[in-house]
Formats: structure tokens, C-alpha cells, sequence
């Protein structure tokens, strides 16, 4: 009897065990089999399977160096061992968005199982932009529709890559007060495009949209209630909303800070409430802009384009200002978002891979060069300790450089480094 229980019990292990591996093999070829179709935007976006980011590999302080395609390869093998599948882009007059499209085609074509997709961005300027004297009510013609047409020819030469072309970055909300155009300008583009898709001239199932600031998509204030931006929601083939509760910590710091009630709660504690606290306050933002669409009579996905925390600030956000900025917060930020957003079916293009120093050149503590996930020489910051610790970056580099954490990953020093937000009545009374 003994013997018989013994073979009973082995045979039912080796059953269990080629029912798994033959599970797991069944789940690899599923997945095979979608990447081998043509995965479009519909599928990845709201998918939690397919993590972004948005992406801009440069690592010098001026954007005259472009990154070559042997660094955005770098760069790419990094962001797929932490399970990203798809970078957003900026602009495509310089190379960097041609370049990071040439990066993983070859990426591909050395692995077949490397996945990865672009939301591909066309700049749009006002007339006059970028001078003393930019000129809101128009466009500037030559240049925006040289970029739509660079992004039209990408998407027709890589339709396996590239699912999404954003027309704009912030450039309707007016306080982008160097370059920003009216609605009716990024409308004709969208249009333009959608147009071409109906003609077979760009794939139909490439998604086309604006990925812009919550006020401007509708949810602040209703300056921004115009036909024609009634006229571009429809359009669009969903809705691209950015939301910075970091920045507000210092225009709009209702929300920011330590009240009465939590005097009596640890340091760490206090800092997690307020960090809460402003993910509801972004989640606000997109809920208001969902139920602004909604009062159209219209029903449209809503995506998070960008949302970031900068760990370093010697400005507003800093410790002179709103205490916001160092690595333990963004990375509570980090994490709120993550959990929020997948559970939702949202997907969120976190604000940003690695940081870029030619942002703020002339101010290395400026905290538009410190939203990274990694520094520029490659170092995880704390929001990814846990990945380092996990070994998904081993053998991968940036630069040369291992992937290391920061602070020699000595927590301690990372937290003698946080300060505490202020009291809430103070900092109200203060901004």
C-alpha cells in the first residue's frame, strides 16, 4: 500500500507538473502569437501588461549631442528589464525620435522577443515662438506641418512600432506662455491625420491625439470650454492629460503640507498622507476632465500623458520652497500612481525615464533635470531600488556604468536627505 501511494503521489506530481510547464508554455505562445499580430494602441493602452514612460535619452546638457543608437539601445534594454513596453517621444526634428525607432528595430531583429512601442510626438509652435513677441492666434505654419509630416513618415515606415502620434506637447494650455497655439490649430493637424488614415495613408489603427495639460482637455477652468476644443475631443481617438501635483505644491498648495489632525503621526507617516494626498489631487484633475467630456454627450478614453516628481529642486519645490522634492517622495508618488492607474485600466507615460540635464544647463539643481527614474550616469534612484535588488539590470549599463543605486543604497543617507512638508496653514499663508 505504501509502494502504491508512492506511485500514486508521483504520478500526480508529474501530472501536475506537465499540466504547468504546459501552461506556461501555452502562455508564452499566446503572448508570441500577439506580438506577432499587429498589436495596435486599442490593445496596449489600459493594459497594465504594457508599462510607459516617457523617454528622452539625452545625457549631456545641451541637445546638439544627440544620443547615438548604440546609447537609446542602452537606454531600451534598461526600461524593458523594468517591464516598460512603451516610450513616449517629443519632437521629430531632431534625430533622437528617428534614431530611438532605428534603436528597436534592431533591438528586435537581434531578439524577437524584445517588445517594445512608441507614442511618437509632433511639436506645434505658435507663430513667432520661442521670441519676445510670440504671436498666440497663429501658427507656425512651416514648422508644424514639417513635423506632422516627419511623424507620418515614421508611422509608414515603422506601422510595427510606432501606435500613437501626439500632435503637441502642452501646447494649448496657456500658461506654455513661449509657444502655445489655440485649439483650432491643433485640431486642423488631428484632422490632417485622420484624414490621412481614412485613406489608407497611415495605418487606421494608429491612434491619433494631443497629449496636453487636464485644463486644457476641459477639466480647469472654463476659458478653456471652447467649440473647438469640443470639436478636437471628438476628434482625437482618446484623450492624452497631463497632471503635476508637485508643481502645485507650490502655484496651488491647498492640498500640500501637515494639518492640525496629523501632529501626532511620525515623520514618515506624515510625509505618506501628504504624498496620498496628492495623488488624489491628480486624480482629481483627470476625474474632472472625464466628467467635463462626459457633460459633451461624449465618451472618450482618458490616458495619462505625463506625470512626474522631481527628486531635487533648489527652486519653488525645494527646501527653501514647498520641501517636495528628494527621492523618498517621488518614489511614494512613483508607487501611488502605479497602484491607482492599473487598477484603474489607466495607463500612465510616467514623467520620465532618465534624467536630462540640458533642461536646466545652467542650473544643475534646477528640478526640471531630476524627474528620472535613473540618474543620467545610470544609477536607479529609490523609486527602483527594489528592481536592483531583484537583478533584473544585470549586465545591462548606461555609459559603461552598472545599474547601482543611488546613495550606495544606503537608506539612512537618503533619508537624513527628506524634509518634511510644511504646515499646511503656514504654507497657504506663504504662496
Amino acid at each position: 500500500m505504501k509502494s502504491l501511494a508512492c506511485k500514486v503521489f508521483v504520478t500526480a506530481m508529474a501530472l501536475l507538473l506537465s499540466i504547468s510547464c504546459n501552461t506556461e508554455g501555452t502562455k508564452k505562445e499566446d503572448h508570441q502569437l500577439q506580438i506577432k499580430k499587429n498589436v495596435t494602441a486599442k490593445d496596449i493602452l489600459g493594459d497594465p501588461n504594457y508599462q510607459a514612460i516617457s523617454y528622452g535619452g539625452y545625457r549631456g546638457k545641451t541637445r546638439d549631442i544627440q544620443p547615438t543608437v548604440e546609447e537609446l539601445k542602452e537606454d531600451l534594454k534598461i526600461l524593458a528589464a523594468l517591464k516598460i513596453k512603451i516610450v513616449r517621444t517629443y519632437n521629430t526634428k531632431l534625430a533622437h525620435a528617428s534614431n530611438v525607432l532605428k534603436a528597436i528595430r534592431q533591438l528586435k531583429n537581434e531578439n524577437p522577443d524584445f517588445e517594445m512601442y512608441v507614442m511618437l510626438g509632433a511639436w506645434i509652435n505658435c507663430k513667432n515662438a520661442w521670441t519676445p513677441h510670440p504671436d498666440h492666434d497663429d501658427e507656425d505654419v512651416e514648422a508644424n506641418a514639417a513635423e506632422i509630416q516627419r511623424a507620418v513618415d515614421m508611422a509608414t515606415q515603422y506601422p510595427d512600432i510606432v501606435k500613437i502620434i501626439a500632435v503637441g506637447n502642452e501646447a494649448m494650455v496657456k500658461w506654455a506662455a513661449s509657444y502655445f497655439v489655440q485649439a483650432r490649430v491643433i485640431l486642423k493637424w488631428v484632422n490632417h491625420l485622420q484624414a490621412l488614415k481614412s485613406t489608407d495613408l497611415l495605418p487606421k489603427d494608429l491612434w491619433i491625439t494631443s497629449s496636453d495639460n487636464f485644463a486644457s482637455w476641459g477639466g480647469g477652468g472654463t476659458e478653456y470650454h471652447t467649440e473647438d476644443l469640443t470639436k478636437l475631443i471628438k476628434a482625437v481617438d482618446y484623450v492624452s492629460l497631463h497632471t503635476y501635483p508637485m508643481h502645485d505644491t507650490h502655484y496651488n498648495p491647498q492640498f500640500w503640507g501637515v494639518s492640525e489632525k496629523e501632529d501626532g503621526l511620525s515623520e514618515t507617516e506624515k510625509i505618506a498622507a501628504a504624498m496620498e494626498r496628492a495623488r488624489d489631487y491628480a486624480r482629481s484633475q483627470y476625474q474632472n476632465t472625464v466628467d467635463y467630456i462626459n457633460s459633451l454627450g461624449m465618451s472618450k478614453a482618458v490616458h495619462i500623458g505625463e506625470t512626474g516628481w522631481a527628486t531635487a529642486s533648489n527652486g519653488f519645490y525645494g527646501a527653501e520652497g514647498s520641501r517636495a522634492t528628494d527621492e523618498y517622495k517621488s518614489a511614494l508618488y512613483y508607487k501611488l500612481m502605479q497602484d491607482w492607474t492599473k487598477q484603474a485600466g489607466i495607463t500612465c507615460f510616467y514623467f520620465e525615464a532618465f534624467d536630462e540635464p540640458w533642461k536646466d544647463a545652467q542650473n544643475p539643481r534646477g528640478s526640471e533635470n531630476h524627474f528620472g527614474l535613473f540618474d543620467v550616469n545610470g544609477q536607479a534612484k529609490y523609486a527602483v531600488w527594489e528592481w536592483v535588488d531583484q537583478g533584473v539590470f544585470k549586465g545591462l549599463t548606461r555609459g559603461g556604468n552598472t545599474i547601482s543605486k543611488t546613495y550606495n543604497g544606503d537608506e539612512k543617507a537618503l533619508l537624513d536627505e527628506v524634509d518634511m512638508p510644511p504646515v499646511k496653514k503656514e504654507l497657504i499663508d506663504k504662496y
